[in-house]
């Protein structure tokens, strides 16, 4: 029986990498090597071309044959999500012409950043796009990047004028906040964490699961992690989460994804590598990391 969108989102996902071979170009095997890492080691789905994939910095091309790569990697063992945004709603309907012939799950949509709709500006952009697909949609509130905060009413207003909207992916950071959209979303409304730090005490207060940047390097211990919060374990879940904290706050020092390739790099899994305008941690903050990495906490 197939599983209900509830059912195949909640827990764990990933918001995979893009793996960069030092002369800038796409790192194939890696990926793939990172698919089946991921998938080995617990995690629930695969989110494909988030912004931790250095989205921006990739030519339409190479996004069809990341996610073409994430697809046959994957080989359809776990549900997968991509990543689709912008500020042109017109252009991200036409976007979902193009990304018919892929066999994904789940569209994860940032609010348009830059041009600052208001609140009723956003009411009408997922309106518009969400009527044009019959995918599941969830939104993605993450104004520390976006300059434009997905408030409480507006998201419950757009989870009920729009049946597909199935869910969010909350990275505001403001407690308040998404602890008022867990106590008032309405029935099968996904509430998804997206910051790895404040993963525990939201699902701890309510919410679903995680889209994580840190399962890149240890999907093992994050999945377990939450599968034990899902599973009302809080005291094994508070360990895991306890011994991540220092890495977690390294991953994100000077910024995502170079704090979790930096992570990564340490573990010999992939290239240091990003494209610009990104670039490689600090020498000091590396250091900082390979020894964490190579401390008896992880």
């Amino acid at each position: 029986m197939r599983k209900s969108v509830q059912q195949m989102f909640k827990g764990l996902g990933v918001a995979l990498i893009t793996p960069f071979k030092t002369d800038g170009q796409i790192d194939f095997p890696s990926l793939t090597a990172l698919v089946n890492r991921v998938v080995e080691e617990g995690v629930d789905y695969l989110l494909a071309l988030g912004t931790t994939s250095e989205y921006p910095t990739l030519s339409p091309a190479e996004k069809d044959d990341v996610l073409a790569c994430i697809l046959e990697a994957n080989a359809h063992r776990l549900p997968v999500m991509v990543g689709l945004g912008g500020p042109n709603t017109q252009f991200m309907i036409r976007k979902l012409e193009h990304l018919a012939p892929f066999e994904v799950d789940a569209i994860l949509t940032v609010t348009p950043y830059y041009n600052k709709p208001s609140q009723a500006g956003l009411v009408a952009h997922y309106k518009a796009f969400t009527s044009a697909t019959d995918l599941p949609v969830f939104l993605y509130n993450v104004p520390g990047r976006t300059s434009c905060n997905l408030e409480v009413a507006t998201t419950l207003q757009i989870a009920k004028e729009c049946p597909n909207v199935v869910g969010i992916k909350e990275a505001s950071g403001y407690m308040k906040q998404i602890l008022q959209l867990i106590c008032n979303r309405p029935d099968n409304f996904l509430v998804i964490s997206g910051d790895d730090l404040l993963t525990l005490p939201l699902m701890a207060a309510g919410a679903d699961g995680l889209i994580s940047v840190m399962a890149n390097a240890f999907p093992g211990k994050v999945a377990q992690m939450v599968h034990h919060v899902i599973d009302q374990q809080l005291t094994d879940a508070r360990l895991i989460h306890q011994q991540l904290v220092p890495l977690t706050i390294d991953c994100f020092k000077e910024g995502s994804p170079a704090g979790v390739k930096a992570i990564m790099a340490a573990q010999h899994v992939v290239e240091n590598a990003l494209r610009l305008p990104l670039v490689p941690v600090s020498e000091k903050l590396q250091k900082e990391i390979e020894q964490l990495v190579a401390g008896p906490l992880v």
